[in-house]
C-alpha cells in the first residue's frame, strides 16, 4: 500500500504538466471568476456530497432539495413562468442529448411510421448535437451561415417540415460568440408545430445579464426547452448543467424508467444512472452565495474585458474579430483588408501566445454546403478575472502578433501530398490506429502538451477528408491514455 502524501505528491508533480486553471490564461475549458472564496466554498460543499449518489434522491432527499433550488434559479434566469421544470445533468453534453432524445422520442409518438426525423441547427452548432442525433438515430441538418458566422432565419425557417423533431439556436454559438436569431426561428417553428431548443450551455449564465440583446430565452414565443452550464460561467466545478423545458409533459418524455427486471424499479431523469452529488453541492452553494447580483457582477467584468480585447484587437494591423459577437466568447481571423504581408494569422498567433504565458484555442476554417467558408480562427473565452490581467494580455498579443505577421498559415501540403501518396485523402481509405499514429507523428504531432505548436495539424486537419481528419484525432487523444 503507497503513502497517502507520496500519492498526493505525485498528483501534484502530474498537475505541474497542465496548462493554469486559475488567472485567466488559458482561454478556454476553464471558467475562473477571480474570486478564491468562490473555490473555497465549492470545495467545502463537494466534500460534504461526496458520499451521496445522485441515482435515487428518495434515499437522500438532500439532491432533491439542491436541484429544486438550482432549477428555480435557472427559471427565473431564464424568464420561464410556473410551467418550465427542469434537471440537473451532468454538463452541457447530456442536456444537448436529452433535449434531442425527448424531441425524438415526442416526434415518434405522432409520426408512427417508422420514419427518421430529422435535426436542424446551423453549422455552427456546437458538436454535442451532432453527437446527439448519431446516437438516437436523427438525420443531423446543418444549415449553413455566413463567413462571419451568423445564422440567417429564414434560411433555417425554410429547413423546417414534418419530419423535423427539433430546431436548435445558440445563445451564442461557441465558435464566434454570435447570437443567433433565437425569437424568429422559435416563432416560425412554434406556427408549424417544431419545438425549438435553445443552446445557451456556454452563454447561459451571461447573456441573462449581457445588455442590449434581443429575447432569446423562455421570453421568446415557441422556445421549448433551454440548456445552460454551471460549470462555466455558474463557476462550479465540472460537471453540472441544467435542462429546462416548458411544461411538464416534454420534461418527463426526458426519464428513463423500467420495472421490467428483477432488481429495483429503475427511474433516471438523465443519461447516468448512480452519479456523483458533488457537482451538484458545489454548483448549489455557489448560486446561494451569489445569487442575482453576484452573477449580475461578474458579468459585468466580462463585459469589461470584451470591450478592452476587442479594443486591443482593433489597435493591431492584420488581426480582426470576426462576426459580431456578444458574450464571453471572441473568434479572432487575420484581417482579410490588408495585404497578406501584413496580415496575422491566428494559428501562429495562438501558437506564439503561449511563449508569453497565454492560450488561446485553435479553430479549424469550414467550407459548408453552400461553398461559404468560414476561416480559420482561434477562440477566446473571457472569464471575470480576465479584467485585472487585461493590460499584460493586451501586451502579449500585440507583442506575439508582431512576431508572427506576415507569416502565412502553416502549410500542409507536403503531408498532405504525402498522405494521398499513401491512399489516406480524398476518396481514399481511412486510415487505422497504427497508420494514424504513423501519420500523426510525420506531421509532428505524436505528443500532446499544453505547450504543443498546433499550426501545423489545424492546417492539415483543414485539408484532409473529415472521416480521415476524425480518425487522426481520434488516435491522437486515444493515445493519451495509453501506457
Amino acid at each position: 500500500m503507497s503513502d497517502a502524501g507520496d500519492i498526493l505528491e505525485r498528483l501534484r508533480r502530474l498537475r505541474a504538466e497542465d496548462a493554469p486553471t486559475h488567472g485567466g490564461r488559458v482561454m478556454s475549458y476553464v471558467y475562473d471568476s477571480g474570486r478564491p472564496e468562490l473555490d473555497e466554498l465549492a470545495d467545502a460543499a463537494a466534500r460534504l456530497a461526496r458520499p451521496l449518489n445522485g441515482l435515487d434522491p428518495t434515499v437522500f432527499p438532500s439532491i432533491a432539495a439542491m436541484e429544486r433550488d438550482v432549477v428555480g434559479f435557472a427559471r427565473r434566469m431564464l424568464h420561464g413562468g410556473g410551467s418550465v421544470v427542469g434537471s440537473v445533468t451532468s454538463g452541457g453534453t447530456e442536456s444537448c442529448l436529452l433535449a434531442v432524445k425527448t424531441a425524438r422520442d415526442l416526434w415518434r409518438r405522432t409520426h408512427p411510421g417508422g420514419e427518421r426525423p430529422r435535426l436542424v441547427t446551423t453549422t455552427a452548432v456546437h458538436a454535442a448535437f451532432q453527437k446527439a442525433a448519431a446516437l438516437f438515430d436523427l438525420d443531423w441538418d446543418p444549415v449553413p451561415v455566413s463567413a462571419s458566422g451568423h445564422a440567417r432565419a429564414r434560411d433555417l425557417i425554410a429547413r423546417l417540415g414534418d419530419d423535423v423533431a427539433l430546431v436548435v439556436v445558440s445563445a451564442p454559438a461557441y465558435p464566434t460568440g454570435v447570437l443567433d436569431p433565437v425569437a424568429e426561428v422559435a416563432a416560425a417553428a412554434s406556427a408549424r408545430g417544431i419545438p425549438c431548443h435553445v443552446d445557451a450551455c456556454f452563454g447561459g449564465f451571461v447573456l441573462p445579464w449581457w445588455p442590449g440583446l434581443p429575447d432569446w430565452d423562455f421570453r421568446a414565443r415557441g422556445v421549448t426547452s433551454i440548456s445552460a452550464d454551471l460549470h462555466k460561467f455558474g463557476y462550479a466545478p465540472k460537471g453540472v448543467s441544467v435542462l429546462l423545458h416548458r411544461g411538464r409533459r416534454r420534461h418527463r418524455a426526458q426519464f428513463f424508467a423500467t420495472t421490467q427486471w428483477s432488481g429495483y424499479p429503475v427511474v433516471n431523469a438523465t443519461l447516468l444512472g448512480s452519479k456523483s452529488a458533488s457537482p451538484l453541492a458545489a454548483g448549489w452553494a455557489i448560486m446561494q452565495h451569489l445569487g442575482t447580483s453576484g452573477y449580475a457582477d461578474l458579468v459585468g467584468s466580462i463585459t469589461r474585458a470584451a470591450d478592452a480585447v476587442r479594443a486591443a484587437v482593433d489597435s493591431i494591423r492584420g488581426l480582426t474579430v470576426l462576426g459580431d459577437p456578444v458574450g464571453p466568447a471572441i473568434a479572432v481571423v487575420a484581417d482579410p483588408t490588408v495585404p497578406e504581408r501584413e496580415r496575422v494569422d491566428p494559428h501562429r498567433l495562438a501558437d506564439a501566445l503561449v511563449g508569453y504565458g497565454w492560450k488561446i484555442q485553435h479553430q479549424p476554417g469550414l467550407t459548408q454546403a453552400d461553398g461559404v467558408r468560414i476561416p480559420h480562427s482561434a477562440h477566446l473565452t473571457l472569464t471575470p478575472v480576465l479584467e485585472r490581467g487585461m493590460d499584460e494580455f493586451a501586451a502579449a498579443l500585440v507583442a506575439a502578433s508582431g512576431s508572427v505577421r506576415g507569416e502565412p498559415q502553416a502549410d500542409a501540403r507536403m503531408l498532405l501530398a504525402g498522405m494521398r501518396m499513401l491512399g489516406y485523402g480524398d476518396g481514399g481509405r481511412v486510415p487505422g490506429p497504427a497508420a494514424a499514429w504513423r501519420l500523426l507523428r510525420l506531421a509532428g504531432a505524436g505528443k500532446v502538451s499544453a505547450d504543443q505548436p498546433m499550426a501545423v495539424l489545424m492546417a492539415l486537419v483543414e485539408r484532409l477528408p473529415h472521416d480521415v481528419s476524425e480518425a487522426l484525432l481520434t488516435e491522437l487523444l486515444a493515445r493519451t491514455s495509453e501506457s
